[in-house]
C-alpha cells in the first residue's frame, strides 16, 4: 500500500470515539482493531465495498470506479437507497481497465474517463474509487484527481480505499475521511438557522429519511445535510455550519462526528430512528442540543407536544398486532445500531428476542443491549458474537424462534428450516424508521408469521406418505380375506 494510505488507516484507527481504542496504549491504539485483507480474500465485504456503500447515496455526483468492471458490477445498486430527485448515482461509471492497463498503468485512462463524465454528465463533483488492481500497479489516483480538478474546474475527489486495505467497516471510515479531507467545509450554505442539523450514517434505505423529515419539519428543524442518504454535494460541502450532529450508525462514520466536533465545535449524539421510545428520545436529544447551541428554549415544549401526539397514534395502530404477536420469539441477525435499536422496537411490539448478533456492534451498542435485556447475565445469553448458518438452522428447526429477521444472505437458512423470515437489512423494500416505520415493521412481521404458506410447506410431501392402495397386504390381511364368511 502507498504511504499516504497507510498513514490514513493509522489515523482512522486512532479514533477517540471508540471506547475499545481508548483503553489501549498509544502504541497499540495506532495498530487498530482490524487486519488488512489479502487481495481476493474479501468475504463479507472489502474496504472498497464499504467506501462505495457509504458514499454512493450522495445522489448528484458521479461515482467512478477505477478498476476492472467486475468491481463496479459487485457494488452498484446493492442497496435500496432512494433519491428525492437527482439520479446520477444510479449510473455506474468505471474505467474498466484490462491487461494492457495493468502493464502500462491506468492513470491516463482514468483522466480520460473523468473528462468524458464532465462532457456528457457534468455533475457537481466526481468521486474516484481506488480498487485492488489499480492500487497494486501503483496508480496515483490522488495526483490524477488534483490534475483533473485544475483542468476541468470541478471537484474530483479521490477515495483511496482499495479492497485489500481491510474489511467493509474500515472502508466506511475511509470513505468518510475522503469527505473530511476534500468536501466538508469547502462551500458555504446560502443561509443558516439556529435549527440546522446534520444526520450522519443514515442511507435513506427504502426512503426511511423521508419518514423522519416531516417530524423535524413540524419542529422547524432543518436537515442541513444527510451524510449520505439522499445527499447533495453542496449540502455535504456546507455541513460544517450545522449546530448539531446526529450519529445514526457509529460503526460506519463516527470519525465524521468526532472530527467535526474537533474542527468546528459541533456537538453530536448517537440516536436511533427505530421504535417508538427511541424515536422520541432522538427528538428530545435533537431539541436539547439545539437549545444548548442557541435555539429558542420553547423548542423543547413543542417537541414534547409532538411526541405525545405521535406516540398515541402509533400505540393505537399497533395495539391489535401486539395481541397477535404476544409471546412470539424472534432471532435477530444484524449488526451495528440495529442490534439494539431494533430489539427495543420488537419488545415494544410484544415480541421476545431470543438472540441478537453483535458482530458489527460497538461497545456502546452492547451496553444498550444489556440495559434492554434487564441484566448483564440475560444479555450475555442473548448476545451472539458470530452465529454460523448451521447454528441458525438448529435454533429455528428446534422452534427456539418463531421468525428470523436478518439480511438476504441468511434468508435461505430460515427457508430451509421452513420458518418465517423477514429482511431487516439494506435490501428490504419497506421503510422501518420513525413512528410510521414502526407500524410498518409490525405489520410486516405479522404478515410473515401468519402467512398460511408455512402450514403448507411443513406438511410431508406426497411421496413421503404411505399410500395404503400401493402398500403390499400383510399375511394377516390375506388370511382374513381368505377365511369363510
Amino acid at each position: 500500500m502507498s504511504a499516504s494510505l497507510n498513514a490514513k488507516i493509522a489515523e482512522v484507527f486512532d479514533e477517540p470515539g471508540c471506547d475499545k481504542n481508548q483503553a489501549k496504549s498509544e502504541k497499540e491504539r495506532k495498530k487498530g482493531c482490524t487486519k488488512q485483507l489479502t487481495p481476493g480474500a474479501a468475504a463479507g465485504g472489502c474496504a472498497f465495498d464499504g467506501a462505495k456503500i457509504a458514499l454512493q447515496p450522495i445522489v448528484d455526483v458521479a461515482h467512478l470506479v477505477h478498476g476492472p468492471i467486475a468491481c463496479e458490477g459487485n457494488s452498484w445498486d446493492n442497496r435500496h437507497s432512494a433519491s428525492s430527485g437527482e439520479s446520477t448515482y444510479r449510473t455506474g461509471f468505471t474505467t474498466d481497465i484490462g491487461e494492457m492497463d495493468v502493464i502500462y498503468g491506468g492513470e491516463k485512462r482514468l483522466f480520460k474517463a473523468v473528462r468524458e463524465i464532465k462532457e456528457k454528465v457534468n455533475p457537481p463533483a466526481i468521486f474516484v474509487y481506488q480498487t485492488c488492481v489499480t492500487a497494486l500497479i501503483g496508480d496515483d489516483i490522488e495526483a490524477v484527481c488534483r490534475r483533473a480538478t485544475e483542468k476541468f474546474g470541478l471537484p474530483v475527489i479521490p477515495v483511496n480505499a482499495p479492497g485489500f486495505a481491510g474489511p467493509k467497516n474500515l472502508g466506511n471510515k475511509l470513505g468518510a475521511e475522503a469527505l473530511l479531507d476534500h468536501v466538508v467545509g469547502t462551500l458555504e450554505p446560502e443561509f443558516t438557522t439556529p435549527y440546522d442539523i446534520n444526520i450522519i450514517g443514515e442511507y435513506n434505505l427504502s426512503g426511511e429519511l423521508w419518514q423522519i423529515k416531516p417530524l423535524l419539519d413540524a419542529l422547524g428543524v432543518r436537515v442541513l445535510s444527510c451524510i449520505s442518504g439522499d445527499g447533495r454535494y453542496k449540502q455535504v460541502a456546507s455541513a460544517h455550519r450545522a449546530k448539531a450532529n446526529m450519529m445514526v450508525c457509529s460503526k460506519s462514520m463516527i470519525n465524521i462526528a468526532t472530527k467535526m466536533e474537533k474542527r468546528w465545535g459541533i456537538p453530536y449524539f448517537e440516536g436511533s430512528f427505530y421504535g417508538i421510545g427511541d424515536m422520541s428520545e432522538t427528538l428530545r436529544e435533537i431539541a436539547r442540543l439545539l437549545v444548548a447551541t442557541g435555539a429558542d428554549p420553547e423548542l423543547k415544549g413543542r417537541t414534547e407536544a409532538l411526541i405525545a401526539l405521535e406516540e398515541a397514534r402509533a400505540w393505537g395502530r399497533i395495539r391489535a398486532y401486539r395481541e397477535r404477536l404476544a409471546g412470539k420469539k424472534v432471532l435477530l441477525i444484524t449488526g451495528g445500531v440495529k442490534s439494539w435499536s431494533v430489539v427495543s422496537a420488537l419488545q415494544e411490539a410484544g415480541l421476545e428476542v431470543v438472540g441478537t448478533s453483535v458482530k458489527k456492534s460497538t461497545k456502546e451498542d452492547k451496553d444498550k443491549l444489556k440495559a434492554l435485556f434487564g441484566s448483564a447475565e440475560e444479555a450475555d445469553a442473548h448476545m451472539i458474537d458470530d452465529m454460523t448458518p448451521r447454528q441458525m438452522y438448529a435454533m429455528l428447526r428446534d422452534a427456539q424462534a418463531d421468525i428470523m429477521l436478518s439480511g438476504g444472505r441468511s434468508q435461505f437458512v430460515a427457508l430451509k428450516a421452513r420458518m418465517p423470515w423477514m429482511d431487516i437489512n439494506q435490501e428490504r423494500h419497506h421503510a422501518f424508521a420513525g413512528y410510521e416505520g414502526m407500524v410498518t415493521m409490525v405489520e410486516e412481521i405479522d404478515k410473515a408469521l401468519h402467512n398460511p404458506m408455512w402450514a403448507e410447506v411443513r406438511k410431508p410431501a406426497p411421496w413421503d406418505l404411505e399410500d395404503a392402495l400401493l402398500k403390499a397386504p400383510s399375511a394377516e390381511q390375506l388370511a382374513a380375506e381368505a377365511a369363510p364368511a
